[in-house]
C-alpha cells in the first residue's frame, strides 16, 4: 500500500486557504479516482481505493498543520506502507510551481518539521507553490484563501490526473507535467 497525505488544517475556516494545498489536493484525487467516502482514523480522515497497479490510502491529518507527525507516525505503524508522499505548500515557490524529493530538511514549514520528527526523513515531499507576499506576515499570509489565482489552481487538478507517473516513479515527467514552470534542477526533481 501507498500512503499519500495531504497537509492542511481541519475545519471549514482553512479549507480554501494556501497552507491547506495538501488537503485540496488529496481530495482532487479522491474525486478523480472515485476513491471511498473519508472516514476518521488515526486521527485523521482517510479514503482507501487504487490507482493501478498500487492500493493507495490517502490522509488528511485533523491535529492542525504543527501536529502533523502524530498522526502520521500512527498511520506508517500500523500500516507500513511501501512509500509515504506528502503533499505540502511552500512559500519558497511561485504558485502552481511544483517540486518533487525524497528526503530533505523540513524548510521551515512546521508539519513537515513535525513529520520528521515522528516518522524520520526518508519519504517523499511534493512541494506545491504558493508564492509568498513580502508586506504580509507569513501566518497570515499562508491562512488566507487563494485569490485570483485559477492558474495555480487547475495544477491541484493536473496533479491528481498525473498522478500515476509519480506513484510509477518518473518525477522528472511528473513535474514537467504538472508544474506551471519548469525551472528546477535535474537534482531536485529526483
Amino acid at each position: 500500500m501507498l500512503l499519500l497525505i495531504g497537509l492542511g488544517n481541519p475545519g471549514q475556516r482553512y479549507s480554501l486557504t494556501r497552507h491547506n494545498v495538501g488537503f485540496m489536493i488529496i481530495d482532487a484525487v479522491a474525486h478523480f479516482y472515485e476513491f471511498t467516502s473519508f472516514t476518521k482514523k488515526h486521527d485523521s480522515l482517510v479514503s482507501t481505493g487504487e490507482i493501478a497497479p498500487h492500493r493507495v490510502m490517502l490522509m488528511k491529518p485533523q491535529l492542525y498543520m504543527n501536529n502533523s507527525g502524530i498522526a502520521v507516525a500512527s498511520a506508517t505503524t500500523m500500516l507500513k506502507p511501501e512509500r509515504v508522499i506528502v503533499f505540502h505548500d511552500d512559500v519558497a515557490l511561485q504558485p502552481g510551481v511544483i517540486r518533487v524529493k525524497l528526503g530533505g530538511s523540513s524548510a521551515g514549514h512546521n508539519g513537515i518539521r513535525s513529520i520528521d520528527s515522528a516518522i524520520g526523513t526518508d519519504y517523499w515531499r511534493v512541494r506545491f507553490g504558493v508564492g509568498r507576499d513580502e508586506l504580509c506576515n507569513l501566518s497570515d499570509y499562508v491562512l488566507s484563501e487563494f485569490r485570483n489565482d485559477s492558474a495555480a489552481m487547475s495544477v491541484v487538478d493536473k496533479i491528481a490526473a498525473q498522478i500515476p507517473i509519480l506513484l510509477a516513479g518518473d518525477t522528472s515527467k511528473f513535474v514537467a507535467t504538472v508544474s506551471l514552470a519548469n525551472t528546477s534542477s535535474p537534482k531536485e526533481n529526483h
